[in-house]
């Protein structure tokens, strides 16, 4: 069961990114379970309240940052989400070196999906309808993709990887 807590984090990073990429949504659905398999994990590495609550704490402090973000149109509303649920797994130690990198990794993202934009799709992907959604001016960022890079590579520094020995 242990071994299993290990993966969940990683897999959700991966889901999230596949998501966003093919459908520029997070579903409510996957940001809820992923929230609140945080509670099964902690309660698998006998995490104590209090790092819970820290743990939420986080949370709630990237909801309400994520949300005033989301009001003027600057990320999704399932970034906005999903942001929060990421800041609840990784608590404060590591939220600002994932801050850091998700904004870099999304600006990043976003100059080359600009840039992209100004030529035409390669014929094997003008067939497919998530390229074409992603190629068209009006469509925004899946910054999904960019949080997803940040997780994984904070992972490793996470109170997950230390009480799993990873």
């Amino acid at each position: 069961m242990t071994l299993l807590v290990a993966y969940i984090f990683p897999f959700a990073m991966a889901m999230a990114a596949f998501l966003d990429l093919l459908t520029m949504t997070l579903p409510n659905r996957f940001v809820i379970a992923f929230a609140a398999l945080f509670f099964v994990a902690a309660a698998v590495i006998g995490m104590p309240l209090e790092a819970i609550g820290m743990h939420v704490a986080a949370g709630l402090a990237m909801l309400v940052i994520a949300f005033l973000m989301f009001i003027p149109g600057w990320i999704g509303g399932g970034d906005a989400k999903f942001v929060a649920a990421c800041a609840l797994w990784l608590g404060w130690v590591p939220l600002m070196e994932f801050a850091l990198i998700a904004a870099l990794a999304g600006g990043l993202m976003t100059f080359a999906m600009i840039a992209s934009r100004a030529y035409p799709l390669p014929a094997f992907l003008s067939r497919q309808e998530w390229a074409l959604r992603l190629h068209r001016s009006e469509t925004g960022i899946p910054y999904g993709i960019a949080m997803a890079i940040a997780g994984i590579y904070v992972f490793p520094g996470t109170i997950w990887a230390a009480a799993l020995g990873i």
